[in-house]
């Protein structure tokens, strides 16, 4: 079969040539394979010992931050995993971490001693269940060359380590000994299948695995199929400074991973903890937010590292600064995984963490787009389930006041939207046009805005949907129930063919699909285009953004029609009023009432 892409095309028949002569037009690439592991619904919440505690976890000081997130409160509000880090296992020497008899590192008994023949982390581990929370554990890519020079037996093989193992050195921060694993040889995933069957049986539901590099997608998959073959939901998150071009291999084998460096500045005076973070370190996540945007969804989000929100000044951050990342976090849906001493918490600082508006806005699990970046001003939004948009502004300088300004029609409203304040829950009234807010050093204006009109309020049942230019009626050429057959303009059937009729069936964000109620098929664009001119197809919709699209209410009460992949509108090809031109996408008209991207339902 001939495979062709056509770009542009201006008249049906040029498709409908295509279709006879047993052309297939390329539509959507599919999506990529999200971690299916029973756990990262949502963005994960909890505590992790690397930014305070460092270098010296305990079973006394685990168990004491898991006691004070429960008395907090904020394992009410959802913050629920308490996760060691680093240095919870014995480090001799340069041969790598200490290996048990079959390879596996050895937990340092004098930080967590022994419970008679309980392992001292599955003593720690049953403490943080009692408390009604999750427990994690941290490890690194490969296997320790003690276990190689041992010549460790791989358990339930007649494998041993030496056998499975490279002469490549694998990253391991602290204690360092650790060398590759070849994974085509017989017993590589049984080794870290025992390695994740003894973490199960600890009770650890949470492995973070560091010093993941592009390299290391061998372990980061074998890693994901030895959780998965334990039996217990255990979250997998990947560290740090991951690669963007593997954003999709991350999605699929992961419920996590860190698109940057650390968070924590290291500028404490002989090496104190304190302060944990500062504003610089915040800064530079602004970018990668944008940059990663698109990755991030239920199953495994975009990890921007800890939140340094709890110590008050201890933070290193300003208060407008503490809630500046806080808002980035969660409009990023980001993991919020705190750093903090949940032992000596701020009071103000805790009212931060437990604001329930601010946790719910990381919790829809929707990545925000940046939609102004110039100078000291930031500006990102995101379109919820219910149609409501949140918008977070920020004075990116950490010197001077800026007035920090964004159009409601680049967030996706058209019209006005009453508004309300995310941080103070205070109503802000009606906005719309243009919205501007003079901002302190630092801060943010967290908004949350209900459209006045909107995809909410759009029609449900299929109706016909009229060019408001032209008062042609989307239709389905030929009334074809063909994957590929072109989307164009033909006159109205007054009895209302059901190839001119859809619906719209909303899936996410405000966004949803446009189901041709003839064929059962959705309005999409080709080839998952994002340029200007890419004709509109029906095809099987399989979920990807391509397909999905937003109604926005016109000044008229006719409707525009967005794309979520590529921002632009559905638009009749050259402003045509003749019947049979194919429709395309193509930048979206501020005020499109009265034209050809205006659309009245009936």
């Amino acid at each position: 079969m001939l495979l062709v892409q056509i770009k542009r095309p201006r008249l049906i028949a040029l498709v409908a040539a295509a279709s006879l002569a047993g052309v297939m037009l390329i539509t959507a690439a599919p999506t990529a394979v999200a971690e299916n592991n029973g756990v990262g619904a949502t963005p994960a919440m909890g505590w992790s010992s690397w930014s305070f505690i460092r270098h010296n976890p305990t079973a006394a000081n685990i168990d004491a931050q898991a006691d004070a997130m429960k008395s907090s409160g904020l394992a009410t509000v959802g913050y629920n995993y308490v996760n060691i880090d680093d240095f919870w296992y014995q480090c001799p020497g340069s041969q790598g971490p200490n290996v048990d008899a079959n390879g596996r590192w050895v937990t340092d008994a004098s930080k967590f001693p022994a419970s008679g023949s309980t392992n001292g982390i599955q003593v720690v581990a049953d403490h943080v269940h009692a408390d009604g929370l999750k427990f994690g554990i941290y490890v690194t890519p490969g296997v320790s060359q003690q276990a190689v020079v041992n010549k460790s037996k791989i358990l339930g093989t007649n494998n041993t380590v030496d056998q499975i193992a490279t002469t490549t050195a694998e990253k391991n921060y602290n204690c360092k000994g650790m060398v590759g694993i070849d994974y085509s040889k017989p017993g590589a995933q049984e080794f870290v299948n025992s390695w994740a069957d003894e973490f199960a049986s600890w009770g650890v539901d949470y492995v973070k695995i560091d010093g993941v590099g592009s390299s290391d997608i061998p372990d980061v998959q074998a890693w994901s199929n030895a959780l998965r073959q334990t039996g217990r939901p255990i979250h997998l998150e990947l560290s740090n400074s991951l690669a963007i071009a593997d954003a999709s291999t991350w999605q699929q084998y992961s419920n996590g991973w860190r698109t940057g460096g650390d968070v924590e500045c290291y500028c404490g005076s002989n090496g104190a903890s304190y302060p944990l973070t500062n504003w610089a370190h915040i800064q530079s996540r602004f970018a990668q937010v944008a940059d990663w945007q698109p990755y991030g969804g239920p199953g495994g989000f975009n990890d921007y590292d800890s939140i340094e929100v709890g110590n008050g000044s201890n933070d290193g951050l300003t208060a407008p600064e503490r809630q500046s990342q806080l808002s980035l976090w969660a409009l990023a849906a980001s993991p919020l995984i705190l750093g903090t001493d949940l032992t000596h918490l701020d009071s103000t600082d805790l009212g931060y963490l437990m604001n329930a508006r601010v946790i719910a806005i990381d919790q829809d699990a929707i990545d925000a787009k940046r939609i102004v970046s110039n100078s000291n001003q930031q500006v990102y939004s995101k379109t919820e389930n219910n149609g409501d948009v949140i918008i977070g502004l920020f004075n990116y300088s950490d010197t001077s006041s800026q007035t920090v300004s964004v159009s409601l029609s680049a967030a996706g409203i058209s019209g006005s939207a009453t508004a309300s304040d995310v941080w103070t829950g205070g109503s802000m009234g009606t906005i719309s046009d243009t919205y501007s807010v003079n901002l302190g050093p630092g801060a943010v204006k967290l908004i949350r805005a209900t459209p006045n009109g909107g995809s909410a309020g759009f029609p449900t049942g299929y109706h016909q949907l009229v060019v408001d230019n032209d008062g042609l009626c989307v239709d389905v050429y030929g009334a074809s129930t063909a994957n590929d057959a072109a989307i164009d303009q033909w006159t109205c059937k007054s009895s209302g063919q059901a190839n001119q009729e859809f619906q719209f069936n909303p899936v996410s964000g405000g966004y949803g699909e446009l189901q041709n109620e003839n064929s059962s098929k959705d309005i999409v664009v080709q080839g998952a285009s994002t340029a200007n001119g890419a004709p509109i197809i029906q095809y099987t919709q399989n979920g990807t953004t391509n397909g999905l699209w937003q109604p926005i209410q016109l000044s008229d009460g006719s409707w525009q029609f967005k794309n979520d992949k590529s921002g632009l509108c559905l638009d009749v090809t050259g402003a045509s009023t003749n019947t049979g031109v194919q429709l395309e996408q193509w930048t979206c008209k501020s005020d499109a009432a009265g034209t050809n991207q205006a659309f009245v339902v009936r």
